[in-house]
């Protein structure tokens, strides 16, 4: 399990993740943030806790995301699958996503939130992830941001799942931090 505490002048953000399940407690100030973090938990298969509080919802965000990113790069197995990707249809919404938990930091994607497509970057740079969400089709923005976080969440799960090879020409993917 990996735990998290990061306090500036603008939040306050304690998290503690772990990779393959549990039950998840997220406290925050934003409701759809906190939607949104319990869903991409549950679908990554992830036990999770956070408490999260900020000034402005944009600082909230971002960093709730900081640290989920730095968190869940401490938990990249030594030997994880490393990719994964996910199509998920929602009503009217249908987002591909496709991610590279091997240290490599990217995003590429448009949503039609510029807050939570700055969550999805914040997250995949921080963890050392490379992230491409695609938005196939979708006109509420609801329903498009939260097909997105997930596939994030199904194409985390496959990456992050222990394998028994490492899948890397260079024999590493996890970066040791500690």
């Amino acid at each position: 399990m990996s735990k998290i505490r990061r306090e500036t002048r603008e939040t306050r953000i304690v998290a503690a993740v772990r990779i393959g399940g549990g039950a998840s407690r997220v406290r925050t100030d934003d409701a759809f943030l906190a939607h949104m973090v319990e869903t991409l938990a549950r679908y990554a298969g992830l036990g999770l806790t956070l408490r999260a509080s900020g000034d402005l919802r944009h600082h909230l965000v971002e960093d709730v995301a900081i640290s989920l990113g730095l968190a869940l790069a401490d938990e990249v197995p030594e030997r994880a699958q490393r990719y994964g990707h996910a199509v998920v249809p929602m009503d009217d919404a249908l987002v591909g996503v496709a991610v590279d938990v091997g240290g490599r930091a990217y995003f590429a994607g448009r949503l039609p939130s510029r807050l939570y497509e700055h969550f999805l970057r914040s997250l995949a740079f921080t963890m050392g992830a490379t992230l491409h969400v695609r938005v196939l089709r979708g006109r509420d923005r609801h329903h498009v941001v939260e097909a997105a976080v997930k596939a994030t969440g199904l194409a985390l799960r496959q990456a992050l799942e222990a394998g028994e090879i490492v899948f890397s020409t260079k024999g590493a993917v996890r970066v040791v931090r500690r």
